[in-house]
């Protein structure tokens, strides 16, 4: 199956239709603007996880991820968030067992992942250092769909030690924006 021009055509008539990736790009704008870091917006796509949109911070020196890119899930701090609503059987089901191989070669034990996964789903909300590179701290917010699980994450991106030291402040706007976009998706756009 060749969609070629079909696929832009159909993808711009669903933006078209939903507003929903215009106040995406503005909570992203407004994130990057009120912490200087790279903002995200991130989804599953099948058991993988992508950047959506990004927005890059003011930095000289940024830090970013390409839009598209398909990410096993338990290298973010995203993927936490966005299996949280299955069993702990279901998680184990869907994601593939050697994407628990992280990029250094060592092996994240999927009961640690799990474990993970439970206290990001009680506390609403996950940071770590990233293990994907050795100098990022990595913030994560879900925003909720219809179903009351998180359909996607908002997220920033930041250098470790300022990410460290702004944690409350990058977590009060994280959570402001994507209060924002609760349900966003599902939402017909406005006449």
């Amino acid at each position: 199956v060749y969609l070629g021009r079909k696929l832009y055509f159909l993808g711009a008539a669903y933006e078209n239709h939903f507003d929903f990736t215009r106040e995406c790009e503005a909570a992203l704008e407004q994130l990057a603007d009120e912490t200087r870091e790279t903002a995200q917006f991130c989804m599953l796509d099948g058991n993988r996880y992508t950047v959506v949109r990004m927005r890059e911070g003011a930095r000289p020196f940024r830090i970013s991820t390409d839009v598209g890119q398909s990410v096993p899930i338990p290298w973010t701090a995203s993927g936490r968030l966005l299996v949280a609503h299955l069993s702990d059987q279901d998680i184990l089901n869907f994601i593939p067992p050697q994407d628990f191989c992280l990029p250094n070669g060592e092996w994240l034990e999927p009961q640690t992942f799990i474990a993970e996964v439970r206290q990001a789903e009680r506390e609403g909300l996950f940071t770590f250092n990233s293990i994907v590179d050795s100098f990022t701290h990595c913030f994560a917010v879900p925003v909720r769909g219809e179903e009351g699980h998180a359909a996607a994450t908002l997220c920033l991106v930041t250098p470790r030690d300022d990410g460290i030291a702004n944690r409350d402040r990058y977590l009060d706007c994280l959570k402001k924006a994507a209060a924002g976009l609760d349900h966003a998706p599902t939402r017909p756009k406005r006449g």
